[in-house]
């Protein structure tokens, strides 16, 4: 196990910047998520720590050495990918065993190494089969497994549940943050789906174009995001933004005047985005009115789409409740929970 560094790590392809200057601390042990939409960076990054891509400036380091020039396989890291990567002719067993038996382990070495992961993983059933004779559940299981026989100081998960139906990547995640739990050892794990990282992270770092939007512990991004792109990412459904004013009467946003807290006083007159989460709505007679264009019940909840003045926004009640299309309901928002952003640059006002 090991602390893993990054100091301004850059990535260009040619005149094209990629990566702009990351700076990261992992510490040892910790499971660190990197998310992101497609396109920001995130895989690059993650490869450049593998040796996989050249940095282009900057230095990494893991467990304090320089890894910069390192060949992949002198870094002492173990990668999954998101396609398994695994080699058909070879059963379940060998696949596992095979990076041990490349650097000149002893059969009872890999056999005892292989038996260990596999019953971690739950696969000492499937050691002779092959690939093909496997779910895509139990394949990524094998790269897996794979991986944690050679004992590396580093995981790097390259989105590995992208492939597996909506089900499986639910139990999938689960096993992994077990796994970790079980092994302590530094993990990097790429996604785009903001829902694996905030349920698997210690730590998340929000990219966005090739630069950090933020960093920090799930529920602190959540509750205090830097700017309306972290608000916006994070959260599922995702929050609710109306572009307004900041007026001692209240926020006026195209139609309708919605409540502010005390804290917004300092900035009246200012224009500002209004940013309130689905499940911060309530239901309450002095609310601000709401027309509702599409109710979704879901048993545990029922997710509403509504217009408030201008601006369709979706509210999560937690009540059953009998609402229909076209009606007009009252509802009020969580001053306790609301966030203004500047409508010029988008960063976080209160």
């Amino acid at each position: 196990m090991a602390e893993v560094t990054l100091s301004k790590v850059r990535k260009s392809y040619g005149a094209v910047d990629i990566i702009h200057g990351v700076d990261l601390d992992i510490s040892d042990g910790e499971f660190v998520v990197l998310v992101g939409p497609s396109g920001c960076g995130k895989s690059t990054l993650l490869r450049m720590i593998a040796g996989l891509e050249i940095i282009t400036g900057g230095d990494i380091r893991i467990g304090g050495r320089v890894v910069n020039d390192l060949d992949p396989k002198d870094r002492d890291i173990a990668m999954v990918f998101q396609n398994y990567a695994l080699y058909p002719h070879m059963t379940v067993g060998t696949n596992m065993g095979f990076s041990l038996e490349h650097r000149g382990a002893s059969k009872a070495q890999i056999a005892e190494r292989v038996n260990w992961a596999a019953d971690i993983l739950g696969l000492s059933h499937l050691l002779e089969r092959y690939p093909r004779q496997l779910s895509g559940g139990q394949r990524q299981r094998v790269a897996m497994g794979r991986a944690i026989v050679r004992d590396p100081q580093v995981f790097l998960f390259d989105e590995p549940l992208s492939n597996l139906d909506a089900k499986l990547r639910v139990v999938m995640r689960g096993e992994i943050k077990t796994l970790h739990q079980k092994l302590k050892t530094t993990t990097i794990y790429v996604t785009h789906d903001q829902v694996e990282a905030m349920t698997m992270a210690d730590k998340i770092v929000v990219l966005n174009g090739g630069r950090v939007e933020q960093i920090g512990a799930p529920l602190d991004l959540y509750d205090q995001p830097a700017n309306r792109f972290v608000a916006g990412f994070i959260g599922s459904p995702a929050m609710n933004f109306l572009d307004g004013t900041i007026t001692s009467e209240g926020f006026i946003a195209p139609g309708i005047v919605l409540p502010l807290p005390e804290a917004a006083h300092g900035f009246h007159g200012r224009k500002a985005v209004y940013g309130i989460r689905p499940e911060h709505f309530t239901l309450h007679d002095s609310g601000v009115p709401a027309e509702i264009v599409l109710v979704e019940p879901m048993g545990s909840e029922t997710q509403v789409t509504m217009k408030l003045g201008e601006t369709q926004v979706i509210g999560v009640f937690r009540e059953r409740v009998a609402l229909l299309s076209g009606a007009t309901i009252r509802v009020r928002p969580d001053l306790a929970s609301l966030h203004l952003f500047s409508n010029n640059g988008g960063q976080r006002l209160i």
